[in-house]
């Protein structure tokens, strides 16, 4: 049997969203689905209790770059693989390490191989291909792997996007031949293309032959303009195929999620939830509340009065203040779990209204609340 099993159980009639299931080796996974990233084994601050118990998460992201430079895969090996070395018993998603190893820049040499590239901890040479990013994805155990890919920065030339997009096809291709493991690890295939809408076609065309048992859209969120995104998004998505799972990568905001889960994608995943909690921002229905503000500091309310996670049920604005303003790490894991349970809610709140054929209302109704204009 293989790793993955995708069931799509409604489709919205005037979208291209979709309501569906996927069956996993560490359980199901409703879809669409935010993943909560966990880049060092750990998603910042919470326990896997907490992600299970009061965030209600059932799929997590781990960091190939940066667990294959720490704890190294010596000690992966001997600790079982991530579930065991993390005490996380449900679902887990790792990077091919692309992302990361191309963003060190100068640190870093690209061959048809594979890339060189200097650790950004010790500047040890190290090597990544895609055979590497595989077989470290193997050890690390992960439930779903992506093929390793290159992320051309915003803003490169059609000619670099052009051969850069070639050369992730050709690596996909080697991790593709190279991943024995397929009754246990899903691995996806990336699509790239930049911002060229030739690109992204031919990439999509030459990943679907390759029937890997999903795609992600790689490449946007990037740093360009909204329009842009929204764009290449609406574009891109139902290009891919239709049967399998579809991931956006690197989008938390809420109005980017919306527009994702429109647009037909199935999986998201983003640290943007846990980084603005260690800064003192929670997410809330009416738009982003910085609670480090002095308006909160005598404001006794939850932060969002309809809210069900832990810290809503618990706590005021004015402690969680107090917290922040002490540079109390407890502050940073009430707001981590609030921020982190806001967008699961999300997801499932779209889940219910793809179920009623309902999720452009959900989405105009969300969007006057939060203080966003329909794009």
């Amino acid at each position: 049997m293989p790793a993955l099993k995708f069931d799509i159980l409604k489709k919205d009639s005037k979208t291209g969203a979709r309501l569906g299931i996927m069956h996993l080796p560490h359980g199901d996974v409703e879809t669409p689905v935010f993943m909560p990233v966990g880049t060092l084994g750990t998603v910042k601050t919470l326990t896997p209790e907490e992600l299970k118990e009061e965030v209600k998460t059932s799929l997590i992201l781990g960091n190939t770059y940066h667990l294959f430079l720490r704890p190294g895969m010596e000690i992966m090996k001997k600790a079982g693989g991530l579930h065991a070395f993390m005490h996380w018993d449900r679902n887990i998603l790792t990077d091919s390490g692309g992302f990361q190893v191309f963003s060190l820049g100068a640190l870093r040499k690209i061959t048809e191989e594979g890339v060189e590239f200097r650790s950004h901890l010790s500047g040890e040479k190290k090597f990544l291909s895609p055979e590497k990013s595989v077989e470290v994805q193997n050890i690390i155990g992960s439930d779903i792997m992506m093929a390793f890919d290159e992320c051309a920065p915003y803003g490169s030339s059609y000619e670099y996007v052009k051969n850069s997009m070639e050369r992730t096809t050709r690596w996909e291709t080697r991790c593709k031949e190279f991943h024995k493991n397929t009754e246990k690890q899903a691995l996806f295939g990336i699509v790239q293309g930049g911002f060229f809408k030739d690109l992204r076609k031919k990439s999509v065309e030459d990943l679907v032959k390759l029937d890997f048992p999903g795609y992600a859209i790689g490449g946007i969120s990037v740093g360009e303009p909204k329009e842009e995104f929204l764009d290449i998004l609406r574009y891109t998505a139902p290009l891919l195929p239709e049967e399998k799972p579809r991931y956006l990568m690197g989008v938390g905001t809420p109005d980017y999620l919306i527009e994702a889960v429109i647009a037909g994608v199935d999986m998201c995943d983003c640290v943007l939830p846990t980084r603005i909690a260690r800064n003192g921002t929670a997410f809330s229905k009416y738009g982003k509340l910085v609670i480090r503000n002095a308006e909160f500091a005598e404001d006794f309310r939850p932060i969002e009065e309809t809210c069900d996670c832990y810290t809503c049920r618990n706590y005021t604005r004015a402690y969680i203040r107090h917290l922040i303003k002490c540079n109390e790490v407890l502050g940073a894991r009430l707001l981590s779990i609030h921020n982190l349970r806001f967008l699961e809610r999300l997801m499932e709140d779209m889940r219910e209204a793809i179920k009623e054929d309902r999720l452009l209302e959900f989405r105009d109704e969300f969007y006057k609340n939060y203080g966003i204009e329909s794009e």
